[in-house]
């Protein structure tokens, strides 16, 4: 896609799983037109890329924390200022679909008639397992991957996924914010008939300068997660893939 970012556009930009060298060309050329440039705190550093006197403002939604920006305010940031004429780049670490809240950012900027343009990028979800030597799929252990939010506990009000179907659908599974309620999830699944000899691993902060692999098998997974200090941001791969160590 060629970009072209005109005054008053938001371009919601996918920045990848950390790694300003994984940021898509049509990403780097957004970067490139920016008046000011809306970032996560899991965006790579994009400062090196955008013109002199583009304005970098931090809207990082850290979980349990007092460091953060609520959802309504970066969607009212995003029309202001795009209605005073700005190019503006709305920086999201991943893919801004995959968890991303994209969804809500691009239906708030059209309900108030400024236009977006999307630009997709790498997720977390397929490249931090990659980091790690981990394919998602692999011709003769998984023909396909599942990708879920571990943020709501098994048999929370706000949880909707069925994790014992989870458990049957034969597919590898990816978690995304699952590091906090990893035990809950491991023993619904093995509630739901995925063997307890399952191999798991957690991939977290790739790409980064504290980036750490652990290894385990679905039962024993918590457990290590905690021995080691394992924190967000984490990926958790469940399946036979993740005994994989491709590195």
């Amino acid at each position: 896609m060629r970009v072209q970012l005109d005054p008053g556009t938001v371009a919601l930009v996918a920045g990848g799983p950390g790694d300003p060298d994984l940021l898509t060309v049509a990403a780097c050329r957004a970067l490139e037109q920016a008046d000011v440039v809306l970032y996560d705190y899991l965006a790579p550093d994009v400062s090196g890329l955008v013109r002199p006197g583009t304005e970098l403002i931090a809207v990082g939604k850290r979980p349990r924390s007092t460091d953060t920006t609520s959802q309504d305010s970066i969607n009212a940031l995003l029309v202001e200022l795009a209605k005073a004429g700005r190019r503006v780049v709305r920086l999201k670490g991943g893919d801004n679909y995959v968890f991303g809240r994209g969804g809500e950012e691009w239906l708030h900027c059209a309900e108030a008639e400024v236009p977006v343009i999307v630009i997709p990028g790498v997720t977390s979800a397929t490249a931090a397992p990659a980091f790690a030597g981990i394919p998602v799929t692999h011709r003769t252990l998984s023909q396909g991957f599942t990708v879920v939010s571990g943020h709501a506990a098994p048999g929370h009000p706000s949880s909707s996924l069925d994790w014992r179907a989870l458990a049957r659908s034969g597919t590898t599974l990816v978690l995304l914010m699952g590091v906090k309620n990893l035990a809950a999830i491991a023993a619904e699944l093995q509630a739901g008939g995925l063997a307890s000899d399952t191999p798991a691993s957690i991939v977290s902060s790739a790409f980064g300068d504290t980036a750490a692999v652990v290894r385990g098998t679905l039962d024993t997974i918590a457990a290590l997660a905690i021995e080691a200090g394992i924190k967000p941001p984490s990926i958790v791969v469940i399946g036979a893939v993740a005994a994989l160590d491709l590195t």
